[in-house]
């Protein structure tokens, strides 16, 4: 199918303002990496996600989802097909009060904005998650956690478009949610949102504990940088960071891309890294620590898009 042929019928299912072409991934991706995606385009409804996975579908196109890119790394020769963002104009939040609160929000709205309404509504027990840099789509997708909470901790239901086009309401039970897992990638679920089970509690409290935890991230993790979060998953029995810094990588860098100084469990951007030096760092610690620990580390952030 040609390219134009291709723009036309995204452009009918989600309108012209919200399709983009040969769109920088690296402006969509916390890592600040990557090259282009052939389409990009940011639906404002289920019905509309729904038309293009069709679409894509019936044409033979591969689509990718995508929240607010803070755990992915893409390609330098970028995303073929379409690229789909959930992200602010599909990122409503609503609180309904049931002895604590029941919180629904769609898949691109960001974890912060929810423990920001958190303060101002009283309802606690999202403060550890609120600091991520994540959307409520790729948190449930990964079952994401800090600080010894987990997405698992407080999800009620999950509401996800099948690859068929069907709209299913999913118990947390039913998305097997376990270490930064769930069924939603090996099923190819697309979520549409999510709900949260939060309790009551005091609006100077719940902030008093959100700016610890915010604090605690400034003081420990390269901030600073543009990175995709921790690199590394956790190791049965260890942590991803000790194994690398014991094996003295601290500061191993491939041009722009480095292991940090304040936390080895971090490979980060120092200013105008390729993919390619990202997955030559990510690569040289797996084998150094498997080297020295014998410990192999599986990486966290997702790889996605064409590598050179």
């Amino acid at each position: 199918m040609e390219t134009s042929e291709i723009l036309n019928r995204l452009q009918s299912i989600v309108g012209a303002e919200n399709v983009k072409t040969k769109e920088p991934m690296s402006s969509h991706i916390t890592f600040r990496a990557g090259g282009p995606a052939d389409f990009f385009v940011t639906p404002e409804s289920s019905e509309q996600i729904a038309g293009v996975v069709a679409f894509a579908k019936d044409a033979g196109i591969p689509y990718f989802v995508l929240g607010n890119g803070s755990n992915l790394l893409v390609g330098d020769l970028g995303i073929r097909g379409i690229v789909i963002q959930l992200l602010d104009s599909f990122s409503d939040v609503s609180f309904t009060e049931a002895g604590g609160f029941l919180v629904r929000a769609q898949a691109g709205a960001k974890l912060s904005k929810i423990g920001n309404e958190c303060v101002r509504k009283g309802a606690a027990g999202f403060e550890c998650l609120a600091g991520i840099p994540g959307s409520v789509g790729g948190a449930v997708r990964m079952n994401a956690g800090a600080y010894g909470s987990e997405v698992k901790d407080c999800l009620v239901t999950a509401r996800v478009l099948t690859q068929d086009g069907e709209v299913k309401e999913l118990s947390a039970e039913e998305l097997e949610l376990s270490y930064r897992h769930s069924i939603v990638e090996e099923k190819g679920y697309i979520v549409l949102e999510a709900v949260f089970a939060l309790g009551k509690g005091n609006p100077a409290e719940i902030k008093a504990k959100m700016r610890d935890l915010m604090g605690r991230r400034r003081d420990k993790q390269p901030l600073e940088y543009a990175s995709a979060g921790s690199t590394f998953k956790r190791p049965e029995g260890h942590f991803a960071g000790q194994l690398i810094e014991e094996a003295g990588l601290k500061g191993f860098a491939i041009g722009d891309a480095c292991v940090s100084e304040k936390h080895a469990g971090f490979v980060v951007n120092k200013g105008h890294a390729t993919a390619e030096e990202i997955v030559g760092v990510i690569e040289a610690v797996t084998k150094k620590v498997q080297e020295t620990s014998g410990v192999t580390l599986h990486k966290e952030v997702r790889f996605t898009g064409e590598f050179k």
